[in-house]
């Protein structure tokens, strides 16, 4: 594979139409919630009233009595999982942990804890059902916010949770699942050379990922066991396996088709519903068809991580950081889990300091169990990280972004974290956010400009891609991994680029778990990248055999033979002879039958992604209202295989941390239920809140792809808590360090400073 002389691609950087998009604005796709089945009964769920509670009986009779109520199941009816049954080769997920999430046992740990699925003849049958379920409950002292949870005297929600990572092991249980400590260089001995030193305390508040389809699934059970789901998630073959390991059932059993997503961000990367819309199916012997309501979503699925966060850097006069430290606690939910070890390597990853020191603590609270959003972990550290940056610029007297350039991280620079940084481009996004427009554009009374930047590892996994030949020369391209953010479209540009052939003779699809071979699920910035390698080799194989094809046509040496514009060309007899691809389909049966190839692989070489964001705000001095005047994402991409998804995926992280920092939180009352589990109290960004999201592609192609492709889709979500914030402390004369940035909480801190200043 080549550019074209003028530096282009054939394909790859081009803008078609996404393949499915049509299906999709026309309603046509079909979702979770669309998909039916005849006979199929409808469940519902029991979920806990209370924060953390004993279940000291629950009684079915009543509800299994009701007419047309065909199948009702309780924890006792999952596997038991002993503790070293819990995981597989010592690696999350904790497979008990999520048998007592998904049904309680013996005690439940949140308000919308399940205890009880129901299967009936319809949906107001089974809400009726789920009313004559008599449980009895010992309420106990609950436990929300994670510094609470930390005290000695907290009411402890896991009496065997022993905290993990301190040497000798305590005796005694708490709320600390575990301990984590990163350090790279002496933090002390950099404190000692530093001459500011600066130190500050940050909370920011759970947050939902905001999908709009809640989760809905179907199953169906065969006499002989065989077990089909339908479902809504990010990957089907991770619903196969937490399926089959939580019911003991063999894989093979299992087949699990994905339908189309309405959004994940990362809080569709594990299960709900699906087990026990097999166990409903097993014991009734028709289809269950379940789905959550928009409180239910709320309630009993993952949101982000809340975090309390002590960090300190040290600078010299000059503005070079030499030294960083920080204590990060994050809430895990009801069961540990959080991504606070990966807090502790993104938090100072764009900066070269010789000395950081990183402690990370993974706390349980009475809350649901935390889920990915995007770059999980990573934007509470770095809200608090790119905070201290930009005090630390204010001390100085020098531009943020001037600071930023000087500590950069660059070829070669090791990271906190242990390795070192291999072509990325951060450098590059710094110098485009100094060049852009906006960041010299003139600004009005009470508002602010604030930058951040963010780092996100970027994944490569287990992928599986089929290229097959069809009778007509076109070319179906078969992957495994729901498409959430345009990736058919970015199948089909590579295999059209490796093919050379035009992108509309090209059919992506995302086949079910007995169709494809395995591949990891959508997430971790990972499918562009990974997927994409596996069908760039996928085609690559299959034009080898259709030059091979060719050259049994011609009866000449395979390596005669070149392949252009989509034909196998060679030149017998001192003339050039030319086979299509719609001849070459059409003659396969002469040449060995049909053509297809199947690639596998475990891709290696993701590139690093970095982000550098501008925001402009204004402040109402009289309520604290924050209005997002302007914002710019500049991001290293890779190479943007399409960039108008590219480009989306840049505005659609920017609008998700701008909700994350000026609005949106969970919040609870005195008995720890939750206050606002919908979208109208629940407050998230719409069109009138904001600006148009400007985006700069910046693109320092990753060697190790054959286009260049590092992920993009995680990056976008770590800049915006800290822009925001930057753009509103210095908006307001005063710094900001507690998310959400509400009008109440900015105005307060307003009337703070000013009696301060009187």
């Amino acid at each position: 594979m080549s550019r074209s002389p003028n530096g282009s691609w054939r394909s790859v950087g081009t803008r078609p139409v996404r393949p499915d998009g049509i299906d999709k604005v026309t309603g046509r796709a079909v979702f979770s919630a669309d998909f039916n089945l005849p006979d199929a009964l409808q469940g519902a769920v029991l979920r806990s009233p209370f924060a953390h509670a004993r279940i000291l009986r629950m009684d079915t009779a009543r509800a299994l009595a009701l007419p047309g109520v065909k199948a009702i199941i309780t924890a006792s009816d999952l596997p038991e999982i002993t503790e070293d049954q819990a995981l597989i080769n010592g690696q999350p997920p904790d497979f008990r942990d999520m048998s007592a999430n998904i049904l309680a046992r013996t005690k439940v740990l949140y308000e919308g804890h399940a205890l009880a699925a129901v299967a009936a003849v319809d949906a107001k049958t089974a809400e009726q059902a789920l009313a004559l379920i008599d449980v009895e409950y010992e309420v106990l002292p609950h436990v929300i916010d994670v510094q609470q949870a930390m005290a000695p005297d907290a009411p402890v929600l896991h009496d065997s949770l022993i905290t993990q990572g301190i040497t000798p092991a305590p005796s005694r249980p708490s709320n600390i699942a575990s301990r984590h400590e990163q350090v790279h260089g002496d933090v002390e001995q950099g404190f000692a050379q530093a001459d500011i030193i600066l130190t500050e305390e940050f909370t920011t508040q759970p947050v939902h990922q905001g999908y709009i389809e809640p989760h809905a699934c179907m199953a169906r059970v065969a006499s002989d066991g065989q077990t089909d789901i339908w479902c809504s998630s990010q990957g089907q073959f991770m619903v196969r396996a937490y399926c089959a390991r939580l019911l003991d059932m063999p894989l093979s059993r299992i087949r699990v088709t994905p339908l189309e997503i309405g959004g994940g961000f990362g809080g569709k990367t594990t299960v709900y519903l699906e087990p026990l819309a097999v166990l409903l199916a097993r014991r009734s012997g028709r289809p269950v068809k379940i789905q959550m309501s928009r409180a239910d979503v709320f309630r009993a699925t993952g949101p982000a991580s809340g975090s309390y966060i002590s960090m300190k850097i040290g600078a010299l006069n000059d503005g070079t950081l030499v030294a960083a430290q920080g204590i990060l606690c994050y809430q895990a939910g009801a069961f540990p889990g959080s991504p606070v070890r990966l807090g502790c390597m993104t938090a100072f990853a764009p900066y070269d300091i010789a000395n950081v020191k990183m402690i990370g603590y993974d706390v349980v609270v009475n809350r649901p169990k935390s889920a990915a959003y995007r770059a999980p972990g990573a934007p509470m550290a770095s809200f608090a990280a790119e905070s201290l940056i930009d005090m630390l610029a204010q001390r100085l007297g020098m531009d943020p972004l001037e600071l930023r350039i000087r500590n950069a991280a660059r070829d070669g620079t090791r990271t906190a974290y242990g390795p070192r940084f291999k072509e990325i481009g951060y450098l590059q996004t710094l110098q485009a956010a100094q060049a852009h427009p906006h960041y010299s554009a003139p600004l009005g009374q009470h508002q602010g400009r604030g930058v951040a930047s963010g780092f996100w590892f970027n994944m490569g996994g287990q992928s599986s891609a089929a290229l097959t030949l069809n009778e007509d020369g076109t070319v179906m391209v078969t992957t495994a991994n729901p498409d959430i953010g345009g990736s058919r479209a970015s199948m089909a540009l590579m295999a059209a680029e490796v093919l050379e052939i035009d992108v509309d003779r090209v059919r992506p699809e995302i086949a079910d778990t007995s169709s494809i071979a395995y591949s990891d699920l959508t997430g971790g910035s990972r499918v562009t990248f990974a997927v994409g390698m596996a069908v760039t080799q996928a085609a690559t194989e299959l034009v080898a055999s259709l030059q091979q094809r060719a050259a049994t046509l011609w009866d000449i040496p395979v390596d005669q033979i070149d392949w252009r514009e989509g034909c196998a060309v060679a030149s017998i007899d001192g003339k050039q002879e030319i086979l299509s691809l719609s001849s070459l389909a059409a003659q396969a049966g002469k040449t060995g039958g049909p053509i297809a190839a199947h690639v596998s692989i475990n891709a290696q070489g993701a590139g690093p992604g970095f982000g550098t964001h501008i925001c402009d705000v204004e402040v109402d001095p009289d309520t604290g209202r924050v209005t997002v005047l302007r914002y710019t994402a500049i991001q290293d991409v890779g190479t943007a295989v399409h960039p108008s998804y590219v480009e989306g995926q840049l505005q659609g992280g920017a609008v998700q941390g701008i909700g994350w920092a000026l609005n949106e939180a969970y919040q609870y009352d005195d008995n720890g239920a939750q206050l606002n589990p919908g979208f109208l109290d629940y407050r998230v960004p719409v069109a009138s809140d904001l600006p148009m999201i400007d985006t700069v592609l910046v693109e320092v192609p990753n060697p190790r792809h054959p286009f260049g492709v590092r992920g993009v889709g995680e990056v976008p979500i770590i800049p915006p808590l800290g822009a925001v914030a930057n753009a509103v402390s210095r908006a307001t004369g005063t710094r900001h360090v507690d998310l959400p940035m509400s009008p109440p909480v900015v105005l307060r801190a307003i009337q703070r400073a000013a009696r301060r200043r009187r």
